[in-house]
């Protein structure tokens, strides 16, 4: 089975394109791919925006947090496809959000279940693009795309992931995610 762990950054914010529902303008700097079939990393500029939507689709599962509703409505704005219908898909954040009954960042679960944290903020690498900072951008998104990968694992494994309240306070949350 080949998992495909996937996130991508984007040129502009949502003030930038006029709100979020025009997530389709934004526009991706670079996007990532962890394949467990490959075990390896792709990277994908934006010139390369249809060749990372073949990837996707080649893949038995797309895992990535937040996806259905960030990262693929970004990606959309280069394809007809709607890809949330055309790709199966376990997006953690939704998966986590049905379990807690409210949205938790990537880097809360992160540190909870792993002890380990993102490396900056999605408009830090907002900055880098218009800075020309390509290399920063794909270091930045190849790190997210592997702590979703090892919280999916961890997860998938142990029936479990963990997070900080907003009091401090770790919490449990069972799920149960496919692998």
């Amino acid at each position: 089975m080949d998992i495909v762990y996937f996130d991508l950054e984007t040129q502009r914010t949502a003030n930038d394109v006029g709100g979020w529902d025009k997530k389709h303008e934004m526009g991706m700097s670079v996007g990532v791919t962890y394949s467990t079939k490959d075990e390896r990393y792709e990277i994908f500029g934006e010139n390369q925006a249809d060749a990372l939507i073949k990837r996707l689709q080649r893949a038995d599962l797309v895992v990535g947090y937040n996806v259905i509703r960030f990262d693929y409505e970004v990606l959309m704005g280069y394809t007809i496809l709607s890809l949330p219908d055309a790709l199966v898909t376990l997006d953690l954040l939704v998966e986590i959000e049905k379990s807690a009954g409210h949205r938790l960042k990537l880097d809360d679960v992160a540190m909870g279940t792993l002890g380990v944290g993102k490396t900056a903020e999605g408009l830090e690498a907002i900055r880098w693009w218009r800075e020309g900072k390509m290399l920063e951008i794909a270091k930045y998104c190849c790190f997210d795309v592997k702590v979703t990968r090892m919280v999916h694992e961890y997860g998938a494994q142990n029936k479990e992931i963990f997070y900080h309240d907003r009091f401090g306070r770790k919490q449990r949350l069972e799920i149960n995610w496919r692998s």
